[in-house]
């Protein structure tokens, strides 16, 4: 008996042995798919990959609108790339009893994205949950009603928000980038699809964190956007969906949040871009169109939102949040070429930085809100000499902090939105902050979306509400 309990459990312990050394020996990929680039468009959450996305396939109409409005904000930081309304109407300078007044209101997919504005129309990327579309939607300014949607199927999990991208637009098209890279060009009258472009499976682009923040460009018949990945920087024919050139990537630059700017320096037009790896300069004109002019591994952080701030005298001043601090470089044409020097950087509690928004340039001087690290001053609203900006003219105080909000410039007054959607007017003058008027306009939870203002209508949004109230 003895015996043969001994034999048992020997030919268990073989048979255990062996299976362990099964296990040892077995490929655990074997049973893996390959993931094809731009094949993947399915979310985190989904256990196989989807089909490829037929961008811009669906599309609704829910009215029509007509209006006399002729007041625009075209894109990412206005007309002119710098947060400021040219030419507003006359905005009220105090408010009481029930103004500023919220028009109406639209709820919104969780996202940051901000809308743009043409002539009594309003342009927002949205993403629905429940459809699992990215949708570019379009409202009614004086009244809020959606007149259409344009959509196509991708399947998102929420990653802290989903859209976070404006729309560029001008009087034939309107241009937007998806969470997941994904480009749509539609006519801006009747949301008819022009062409679409997946960066992902053309470019090889790397989605950021949290997805695309990256605002397109439209600048005159060419779309240029930087998918990072085989080409850092493209263009593309507005009217035809045509690459009209490729920036080559040899340095393996990679998307970042921030959005391309337009810089001339010395007669040269060139666009600036803060990528995850450097800050690069590409021609915009003339024989060398989309070559790299100069470019800088010096600033190289791996969240980077705000937009480069770029001055004639040469210098860009960079910055981010996340402990990045800021940098500012001076571009000099030298023989043909271009040099970069780093001038100066900075510490996030030595001077100027931004975590989400782009600072402001007004009557020479620099506006922007500090990032969560930045010690006693976090998350107010400075007032720095762009030529040295540890020189500090003014802060809103510890009792005006305002989180990592938006702000814009009209009718030589500021407007700034905080976390939790109280809006405050500012006098932005170079001497000292003036407060004009404050109002919780609503219970808000991470209000960081860019504002939008035209004819007195200003645009603001949370996570998951967009807001239109009027401040004339």
């Amino acid at each position: 008996m003895e015996k043969n309990i001994k034999y048992i459990l020997w030919s268990i312990g073989a048979v255990l042995l062996i299976l362990f050394f099964w296990w040892l020996m077995k490929d655990p990929t074997s049973q893996f798919a390959e993931s094809i680039p731009g094949a993947d468009n399915r979310g985190a959450d989904s256990a196989s990959v989807g089909p490829l996305v037929k961008i811009g396939e669906n599309f609704q109409v829910f009215g029509t609108s007509s209006s006399n409005l002729k007041g625009t904000w075209t894109r990412f930081r206005g007309a002119d790339y710098d947060n400021i309304v040219k030419n507003s109407v006359p905005l009220k300078n105090s408010w009481a009893g029930n103004d500023p007044e919220i028009k109406w209101s639209v709820e919104l997919g969780e996202g940051h994205a901000g809308p743009a504005i043409y002539e009594g129309k309003v342009y927002v990327m949205d993403y629905d949950e429940a459809k699992r579309e990215d949708a570019l939607r379009c409202f009614s300014i004086e009244d809020g009603k959606e007149l259409w949607r344009r959509s196509y199927n991708v399947s998102l999990k929420r990653n802290h928000g989903m859209s976070r991208t404006v729309p560029a637009v001008n009087a034939d098209y309107i241009l937007t980038i998806g969470p997941r890279c994904h480009v749509m060009c539609v006519k801006r009258e009747t949301g008819d699809l022009v062409w679409g472009l997946d960066m992902v499976q053309q470019y090889q682009t790397e989605v950021p964190l949290w997805f695309t923040g990256q605002c397109p460009m439209i600048d005159g018949n060419k779309a240029i956007l930087a998918p990072g990945g085989t080409s850092v920087m493209i263009a593309v024919d507005m009217a035809t969906g045509k690459v009209l050139w490729e920036t080559p990537n040899p340095g393996g630059i990679k998307m970042s949040h921030s959005s391309i700017m337009p810089w001339t320096l010395n007669g040269k037009k060139m666009y600036v871009y803060s990528a995850v790896g450097a800050v690069i300069g590409v021609s915009a004109e003339g024989a060398d169109e989309g070559k790299i002019l100069w470019q800088s591994t010096a600033w190289n952080h791996a969240v980077v939102a705000p937009a480069p701030v770029c001055f004639p005298d040469g210098k860009v001043f960079l910055t981010a949040g996340y402990g990045a601090g800021s940098m500012m470089i001076k571009v000099t044409p030298s023989g043909g070429e271009y040099k970069v020097e780093v001038l100066k950087q900075y510490l996030p509690k030595e001077g100027m930085a931004c975590e989400q928004q782009t600072p402001v340039i007004w009557d020479g001087k620099m506006l922007a809100i500090e990032p969560k690290d930045a010690g006693p001053l976090r998350n107010q609203l400075i007032c720095v000499d762009p030529s040295d900006v540890t020189k500090v003219i003014w802060t809103s105080g510890k009792d005006g902090r305002f989180g990592l909000g938006p702000y814009l410039i009209a009718d030589n007054k500021m407007f700034v939105l905080s976390d939790d959607g109280t809006l405050t007017m500012i006098k932005p003058e170079g001497k000292k902050y003036i407060q004009l008027a404050q109002k919780k306009l609503f219970d808000g939870q991470d209000a960081w979306a860019p504002m939008a203002l035209a004819d007195g209508f200003l645009l603001l949004r949370d996570a998951k509400k967009m807001y239109c109230v009027k401040v004339n």
